[in-house]
């Protein structure tokens, strides 16, 4: 199966005057010192959230590849714009992800504008101090002035910031600025959640994505542009057919199926409802679908079928939200109704390891000032609250069939709503919102629903997020994570709206 780690080259290079060296003994060994301390931290940033990603309940499941796979590349030092020409080929023949400028020492602004125009990528300016503030009187203490002068030097990190933001800008150069010192864990939180973004990226870059089946009719709000969408994520569109999927279910061996209702029943709560033929159907189908997504090296996968009465497809489509919902818990998230962009959403979420359940608007509880929402699958029962259901259903509300469907609803604590938007002239952007899932009564009917608060309110959260131009649907992860969302937005180059 597909994995979420992805690995992603980081560009690191400090800068400096080389008119100090020979001024100043030590300086640039000193603050090449601070450089490898900041270059090992990059290589273990988003290693405690990986190993945090939310697991499915099953004890049998192992992590899968959560480790971090952060690989800096370090162009050392540089003092003069030969340097940073040459940093600028070392960084495009590594093809990284995003940059990370550490202003070792006041610097000049000639030594970072060549690298960032050839390079292209998103620039992260380091403004960190080695300490949170100078010893003024064993500075003082020092006596000699050209000592004190180079001790101040190698905590003037400050003094180019607003030179290298002056140039930026007039070069028309996105950029994003962290300031701190070196151990200040806050201005770190932010450059992992930088690393962790560009991991994201390249993890929705290299993903295909499955097409299966067409548009649910009519959904107009839906139907979206795949050309856009591999403009902005990078990603490869895998148009596939439905007598593939037929191909794989046909070729289904006993012990395959036999393993994999084992799998289902370890893995769900099987109601005693379900019956064994259904249970044995949507096994094979789930067999069927691990086939195609191997086949294909999928890693999320967008599908609707209706097909006709007595048609094998229909048999085929009307169980296989068994098997998307074990995908999707499996980092290949699958969305129904062909919802190309919430499966890019799903994904997302996916891969910064926070769940991405399939999910749409149910109702509003304006008496406990809540909002409602779920799907009749697939969910992400990595993120489940208890152990997910399975249950059969007489009638699948709008589609064609019975059969079985899951019960599950999301655990209760911070959630983060995701949504990619297509607007009016065509152009992509991430839509966020944080908000918390609550105890409480929900509808028992066969499907996935959680109660969320919001803190403007029920009423004013469904305005701004309609508004906003989403789809009806939208993927749920647990925690808060929007400014790690904010910044990936940063990096595609796309506008990231959130609803607070």
């Amino acid at each position: 199966m597909n994995n979420v780690s992805g690995t992603v080259r980081v560009g690191l290079y400090g800068i400096g005057l080389d008119t100090y060296w020979p001024q100043f003994k030590g300086l640039r060994e000193r603050l090449e010192g601070y450089q490898s301390k900041i270059a090992a931290r990059l290589e273990q940033c988003g290693a405690d959230d990986l190993t945090r990603s939310p697991r499915p309940h099953a004890s049998h499941i192992s992590p899968s590849s959560h480790s971090p796979r952060v690989q800096v590349i370090n162009a050392g030092l540089v003092d003069n714009v030969e340097a940073a020409r040459e940093s600028a080929l070392l960084f495009k023949r590594e093809n990284v992800e995003v940059i990370f400028l550490y202003v070792s020492t006041y610097a000049l602004s000639s030594t970072v504008l060549p690298v960032v125009q050839q390079v292209k990528v998103p620039v992260v300016v380091l403004n960190l101090q080695p300490v949170p503030a100078i010893d003024y009187d064993a500075f003082n203490s020092l006596g000699d002035r050209g000592v004190m002068t180079g001790e101040w030097l190698a905590n003037c990190q400050a003094c180019s910031a607003p030179e290298i933001a002056c140039v930026f800008n007039r070069a028309g150069i996105d950029y994003h600025l962290v300031s701190g010192y070196l151990e200040d864990e806050e201005a770190w939180r932010e450059i992992e959640a930088w690393v962790e973004a560009a991991r994201v990226a390249a993890v929705m870059r290299n993903n295909r994505v499955g097409v299966l089946g067409h548009y649910y009719c009519g959904m107009l709000d839906v139907y979206s542009d795949m050309t856009q969408q591999a403009r902005y994520l990078g990603c490869h569109f895998e148009l596939l057919e439905m007598c593939q999927l037929k191909e794989c279910r046909d070729a289904v061996t006993d012990a395959t199926l036999r393993a994999k209702i084992d799998q289902i029943e370890t893995e769900f709560d099987v109601s005693p409802e379900c019956e064994a033929s259904e249970v044995e159907r949507a096994a094979r189908t789930a067999c069927a679908l691990d086939a195609l997504v191997e086949h294909f090296k999928l890693g999320a996968l967008a599908y609707y079928y209706e097909s006709t009465a007595g048609n094998p497809y229909q048999d085929i489509v009307t169980s296989v939200i068994t098997g998307n919902s074990l995908l999707t818990a499996h980092n290949v998230p699958v969305a129904g109704e062909c919802e190309i962009k919430n499966v890019q959403a799903m994904k997302i979420m996916d891969a910064f390891g926070v769940g991405g359940s399939f999910s749409e608007f149910y109702l509003m509880d304006f008496v406990e000032d809540v909002v409602l929402l779920g799907h009749d699958g697939p969910g992400h029962m990595a993120i489940a609250e208890g152990k997910v259901k399975l249950v059969p259903l007489g009638v699948y509300h709008g589609k064609p069939g019975k059969g079985l469907s899951i019960e599950m609803m999301v655990k209760n604590g911070p959630v983060t709503l995701l949504s990619l938007v297509q607007d009016g002239a065509g152009k992509l952007k991430l839509l966020v919102a944080e908000g918390e899932s609550v105890p409480g009564p929900i509808m028992r009917i066969g499907n996935t629903n959680s109660r969320y608060s919001f803190s403007i309110g029920a009423k004013n959260f469904v305005n701004a997020w309609s508004k906003a131009g989403p789809a009806h649907h939208c993927a749920i992860g647990v925690g808060h994570i929007a400014q790690k969302l904010e910044k990936l937005a940063a990096i595609l180059g796309m506008e990231c709206v959130r609803v607070s």
